[in-house]
């Protein structure tokens, strides 16, 4: 899946030029045959484009395009530098449910899928028997009510023709690109899918369904769609039915065939992935060892929702060594028997299939995963929760103009991003991104009198976007908020300043740490001095900071314990970023 993992490299969003917008209409009403009204509403005026990379390793699919409404909502995306293939997200799905062909899987497979797994093909319920190879499509969850339609979840590319789509079809049916919940949607309005929808009642024809089962009603959603369910598979999934909400969630019966595939499937994730990299002398591995440790932790994610256990006893061997025979006989691993007990004694790294193998999530993985959240949740939960600062500014001097002027309140306080915002929002709205690199913006009357010295005679007519947010930020007032677990927020005018600790050295031998400035997180210098005396195990003393006025007051710790005091205070819930340290001869 394209966008299970976080976006590289994103470049500032732009609005599209009036010719770009009316270009990229025409693209949608053509490829998917739409009348122009329709591509109004798919294609808004404005629309951003978003440029950015993938996680994604395949050469040319990294550098990709995003096509966002004016309220953020991405639209449709495109995947690899030189690719014509328009791709529409399930918020434009949502819109026009009817724009790609639909294929329909139980519900149980929805998170599979959402977790960054494709679709297989014993996982398809209903399908466009029109569909082929490389073709668009959606996917939604699966309703036995043939009067709904539930909406478009994911967006994906077939990876066989609807002939292949039957009952002792294996492998992948829809290549997953993007899924309700993945990071595109999350750059989104994050709207929830709408409910199931109502169409056409069923005319009255009727459908033999292509793998022998009954015949279904066919109605105007549903024409042309085959029923990927025999009679047996049918009669299995549905006493394997939940309730859940307007639909029904089903789960899967595979067949041994389907799980002994499975099981060679996993250890050649179990060879690509932790095997190989093993050193000789951990050769040989007893097939117990390897069974247990290697190739059940390397079952898909998705197999976990099936109704079959994915095991030997349900597979066609029914037992390890006729399972590891077979796969030694495939050439991928080499075995040898010592007195009764079979061992492996080495894999095959290089086998095609190994080679050729694309590795995907795991239930090891999850294991894992549920481990180390349970192993951080134990080690948290006597941590105090970390404090959040929050720097804010406010509009002062000549920067109040500019606030005025774009109907911000000069007034009101603004984080750094905000003020990022505000200067995109108006860049774009006044049409000043430079159209010849982005990162630049031209400068109009206001920016100039906002951004350079009431006394300076400097005449910018553009400048670098993060210079622009940097220039109004240094002519406004500097603010702070502090928020601390179960207390109220406490907000300060003034830069804050970070607690110092500071390892002073006098006479070359005898040195003394000073903390300071921890006030400002409520951090006690009783409290402070009594737990670093405990913790050091040494003298400490309280007394003011040298100067005028109250300045606050010093806590010194004898010796050097910059270490020691930093752990203490970042324990206390002080962000690291808020902390200085140095040493002082």
């Amino acid at each position: 899946m394209a966008f299970k993992k976080p976006f590289h490299d994103v470049k500032t969003s732009a609005p599209l030029r009036s010719s770009d917008r009316r270009k990229l209409k025409q693209r949608v009403v053509e490829t998917f045959s739409l009348e122009p009204e329709t591509g109004d509403l798919l294609v808004p005026d404005p629309i951003l484009s978003l440029k950015f990379n993938t996680h994604l390793d395949e050469p040319g699919i990294r550098q990709s395009v995003a096509y966002l409404s004016a309220e953020g909502d991405p639209l449709w995306f495109t995947l690899g530098k030189v690719s014509n293939d328009l791709i529409p997200t399930v918020y434009t799905l949502w819109k026009r449910p009817n724009l790609l062909p639909t294929l329909t899987t139980p519900s149980a497979v929805i998170p599979v899928l959402m977790g960054g797994a494709d679709l297989m093909i014993p996982g398809v319920v209903r399908y466009p028997l029109h569909v082929t190879r490389t073709n668009l499509v959606a996917v939604t969850r699966y309703i036995s009510d043939v009067s709904l339609a539930a909406p478009p979840l994911a967006v994906g590319r077939m990876a066989v023709d609807a002939s292949e789509l039957n009952e002792t079809g294996k492998g992948k049916a829809v290549y997953v690109l993007h899924t309700f919940g993945d990071n595109l949607w999350e750059m989104g309005s994050k709207a929830e899918p709408p409910e199931p929808r109502e169409i056409a009642a069923p005319s009255g024809e009727s459908e033999v369904d292509n793998k022998g089962g009954k015949e279904e009603p066919a109605s105007a959603d549903n024409e042309g769609i085959g029923i990927a369910e025999d009679s047996e598979r049918k009669k299995s999934t549905e006493s394997n039915t939940a309730a859940e909400g307007e639909g029904e969630a089903t789960v899967l019966t595979l067949s041994s065939e389907e799980v002994t595939t499975i099981l060679k499937t996993s250890v050649i994730q179990a060879i690509h992935s932790q095997l190989s990299k093993l050193p000789p002398s951990a050769f040989p591995i007893p097939s117990s060892t390897l069974y247990s440790m290697y190739v059940l932790p390397s079952r898909p994610l998705w197999s976990v929702n099936t109704a079959t256990p994915i095991d030997i006893k349900h597979s066609t061997f029914k037992n390890l060594t006729a399972f590891l025979k077979s796969v030694e006989k495939d050439g991928l691993l080499k075995l040898k028997d010592f007195k009764g007990d079979l061992n492996i004694l080495g894999v095959n790294p290089t086998h095609k299939e190994v080679k050729s193998h694309k590795t995907y999530r795991t239930v090891g993985d999850k294991e894992k995963q549920e481990e180390k959240k349970s192993t951080r949740e134990k080690a948290e939960k006597g941590k105090v929760k970390d404090i959040v600062v929050r720097e804010l500014w406010k509009p002062h001097a000549q920067s109040v103009r500019f606030f005025e002027e774009i109907g911000k309140s000069p007034k009101d306080l603004y984080s750094y991003s905000d003020i990022r915002t505000i200067i995109n929002e108006y860049t774009a709205s006044r049409s000043l991104v430079n159209p010849n690199d982005q990162q630049y913006i031209n400068v109009d009357e206001l920016l100039l009198s906002v951004l350079t010295s009431p006394k300076s005679d400097e005449d910018i007519q553009y400048i670098k976007r993060d210079e622009a947010v940097k220039r109004l930020v240094d002519r406004m007032q500097n603010w702070h908020e502090i928020l601390l677990d179960g207390k109220d927020p406490i907000l300060r005018k003034g830069q804050l300043k970070p607690i110092s600790v500071v390892v002073k050295v006098r006479q070359g031998r005898k040195a003394s740490t000073l903390v300071t400035g921890f006030e400002t997180f409520l951090i006690s210098p009783e409290f402070l001095s009594d737990e670093l005396k405990r913790i050091c195990a040494t003298s400490t003393s309280i007394s003011p900071i040298p100067g005028k006025g109250n300045a606050g007051m010093e806590v010194l710790v004898q010796g050097k314990q910059i270490k020691a005091v930093t752990d203490f205070l970042i324990s206390q819930g002080v962000p690291k970023k808020w902390i200085e340290s140095s040493e002082k001869k």
